[in-house]
């Protein structure tokens, strides 16, 4: 299929660029001049951020109507900034940094100092439809970002992450204006690809929307011999009456990676990084991720005041690849061991959520109620094979000099390779009902809601157990957990532009069980909450905007303590012991400081703080991976003496981290220096911009991150990049 994509994306892009140029440029008396069309056209390529988004369940909101930090990144960042993942977007936002989850390619993000998986990104407000892994951008009208946590907004999410902050995939629409876009775009070593855009409006009043987009890209990328290839299509569908809205939104996204430079985990020592475009994984390695998802959305206007409306999603996604990683045991010579993982995965997800939305007035009050529910099923078909070869000692390999190695032989099975059946079901369920009070022409704004939560899980065997009587793919675990997640929040006006803010919500993850080893095995705990704690304050003034946080989130941990008896004194319980708390100030502006002059700016600094920990041994130490500052810096400039030309700049620094729980080892901070321009000009009288960005300028090389949720690890940041590319509107 993505052969075929790439065959109608070419024909596309060929026939466009003859179309543009055998274009006649008809002189008409009423017809803009050439001038007006490339500083229109510069204007619509403008990198913006919007304040306010998907809010949950309270709806579409400005950012100044409710009290929390939400930022929207617009399609013409993602067009001109040319990410080619979801993480590279997040780039520009000043509290989040990017990992990887597992030893593959996993995306995850750290928002506040707490993680978000991938499998916890939203689309269009709702949950288990994204990619889980790696989401390609070019589908996306905008990417939202909800700072905090926000188990009544959204629901608890499925994957038990999201305890800092959410992300929304918001998806494209038609506009009122017709749009034929063709890209074309090359980023380093050897990456080709293009993109269209098309969107139309039909019908009495414009009625029916329709808007299809794809890309497709392939070759190596700056990194030595790491190959990737991505293919994506979307397309929505939307109709309007007076009363009725309906949207479709149907997407597909296939991606290949081979010889991923995985994630490097380390002893006592960090080594010293290796070269920037250095490649210490094994062409062995691959991954191949597929996945179809869509949602149907409808909207009814009861009466003016009142609006029911119901979605309805789902998502068929399968992977399947050999990971490798690699373990660092002269941290000096950087000789290392390797080891291998095959892992074949399909998921089945469907989401629903429907609820109704009431605004009334009088005596000077305004209300509006939220009342609904919303449920999410998930099916994981999942087996693995440890590719470790005899005594589970994997290969030898050096982290500076890496050689090449064959794939190791089969160690440890778990599950139906050739058919891998159901490992994991889930369904979370959810009631919600919130009210909004408005005073004094809505310039104090006071939220408060409930939303009840319910988490069923359930685990089945990968091996037979003869001995207990248990066969492969059997029921061994059911955890079934609720919890009433309230929010409380206030929104004080006092100025035009002046919006300050104030709220307590908590965040939501399903309890843990405690394993094999403890006395309490088996034990099933409640679910997770963690609470949050933050107020801040708001200014728009007109196209200048800027706004300042601070948070406190406390998040329980659990671990095994020590309680040994006379018949065992080896003895071990598992609980709910110890505690997280971080807390941060975040800064945040936007907008034209001067006439052709914008920015994207911002910063945060966070303490993160263990406490509670087993005998107190790490109490007051920093959590792992968790930077102590980040900031961020993102200009363009429109030259005034040369119409249509850009001039682009960003900076992002990030303070040190801690690579262990005890504090004795860390990465230093690092800075990254990101260069660009773009220039429009007309070919057949129609607009065709020209963009180059080269990331990562200096190509420094550093440690990016040591957020790791299983051990000691570390991912190197990407290399010198260079990209461009060319659009142009039909």
């Amino acid at each position: 299929m993505s052969r075929s994509i790439f065959s109608f994306v070419s024909r596309l892009a060929l026939s466009g660029s003859a179309l543009a140029l055998a274009t006649p440029g008809w002189a008409q008396e009423s017809a803009p001049s050439d001038a007006d069309i490339i500083v229109t056209a510069q204007k619509g390529n403008q990198t913006e951020v919007r304040r306010g988004g998907q809010v949950g369940v309270l709806g579409d909101k400005a950012a100044e109507d409710v009290p929390f930090s939400i930022t929207s990144y617009n399609a013409a960042l993602i067009l001109n900034q040319q990410p080619q993942t979801l993480g590279q977007v997040l780039e520009n936002d000043p509290s989040i940094r990017t990992t990887y989850g597992f030893g593959n390619a996993a995306e995850q993000f750290v928002i506040r100092g707490f993680t978000l998986a991938g499998d916890d990104v939203g689309f269009n407000g709702l949950y288990g439809l994204a990619p889980r892994q790696l989401v390609a951008p070019e589908l996306y009208d905008s990417v939202q970002v909800l700072n905090g946590a926000s188990a009544f907004l959204n629901g608890a999410a499925p994957g038990g992450t999201g305890v800092g902050g959410s992300v929304n995939l918001v998806s494209k629409r038609a506009g009122p204006t017709p749009l034929t876009r063709v890209t074309a775009n090359y980023s380093s070593g050897s990456h080709f690809g293009g993109s269209f855009d098309v969107s139309r409006r039909f019908g009495d009043d414009d009625a029916f929307g329709i808007r299809i987009n794809g890309a497709y890209r392939s070759g190596d990328v700056a990194i030595d011999n790491e190959f990737r290839r991505t293919a994506v299509l979307g397309a929505g569908l939307d109709w309007h009456s007076d009363r009725v809205r309906l949207s479709l939104d149907l997407a597909y996204q296939r991606v290949q990676i081979r010889n991923l430079r995985p994630k490097v985990t380390v002893g006592a020592t960090v080594p010293a990084v290796p070269a920037a475009d250095h490649n210490y994984g094994q062409a062995f390695s691959y991954t191949t991720l597929r996945d179809i998802f869509g949602a149907v959305r409808g909207e009814y206007d009861l009466s003016d005041n009142a609006m029911l409306y119901a979605a309805f999603g789902a998502r068929d996604g399968s992977e399947r690849g050999i990971y490798d990683g690699i373990t660092v045991t002269n941290a000096v010579t950087g000789d290392a061991n390797g080891n291998a993982l095959f892992v074949p995965r399909t998921d089945n997800n469907e989401t629903a959520q429907a609820g109704i939305r009431i605004k009334l007035a009088a005596g000077g009050i305004t209300q509006e109620f939220n009342l609904g529910g919303s449920m999410i099923w998930q099916v994981n078909r999942n087996a693995y094979d440890f590719l470790y070869g005899p005594g589970f000692v994997g290969y030898a390999t050096n982290l500076y000099n890496t050689p090449r190695v064959a794939l190791p032989g089969s160690t440890l099975v778990g599950g139906n390779l050739a058919d891998p059946f159901p490992v994991g079901r889930s369904k979370l369920g959810s009631m919600f009902a919130s009210d909004t009070l408005g005073f004094w022409d809505d310039r104090i704004l006071l939220t408060a809601g409930l939303r009840l939560q319910t988490i069923d899980t359930r685990s089945y065997a990968y091996n037979a157990d003869p001995a207990n009587g248990i066969a492969a793919g059997d029921l061994t675990t059911k955890l079934r957990t609720s919890a009433v997640t309230p929010v409380v929040g206030l929104v004080i006006k006092p100025v035009t532009g002046l919006s300050l803010f104030a709220n307590r919500i908590e965040g939501l993850q399903q309890g843990a069980v405690a394993g094999a080893g403890n006395i309490n095995m088996g034990q099933i705990f409640p679910a997770y909450v963690s609470t949050q704690y933050e107020v801040g304050g708001k200014i728009g003034l007109g196209r200048f905007n800027a706004s300042l946080a601070l948070y406190q989130t406390e998040l329980p941990s659990a671990y095994s303590v020590p309680t040994p008896t006379p018949a065992n004194p080896t003895a071990t319980t598992f609980g709910l012991f110890g505690l997280q708390r971080n807390r941060g100030i975040e800064l945040s502006i936007d907008g034209e400081i001067t006439h052709g002059l914008r920015v994207i700016a911002g910063g945060s600094v966070n303490q993160a703080r263990l406490r509670k920990t087993l005998g107190g041994a790490n109490d007051g130490n920093t959590a792992v991976g968790v930077p102590d500052y980040l900031a961020n810096a993102n200009v363009e400039w429109d030259l005034g003496f040369l119409p249509g030309a850009t001039l682009t700049g960003r900076v992002v620094n990030t303070g040190k981290q801690q690579v262990n729980a005890a504090n004795t080892l860390e990465i230093p901070s690092w800075t990254r220096f990101d260069l660009g321009a773009r220039y429009v000009l007309l070919v057949g009288g129609n607009p065709l911009t020209l963009r180059a960005t080269v990331d990562n300028v200096a190509n420094k090389r550093y440690w990016a991150s040591s957020f790791d949720s299983f051990g000691t690890s570390l991912l190197q940041g990407a290399p010198r990049t260079v990209k461009v590319s060319a659009s142009i509107e039909l």
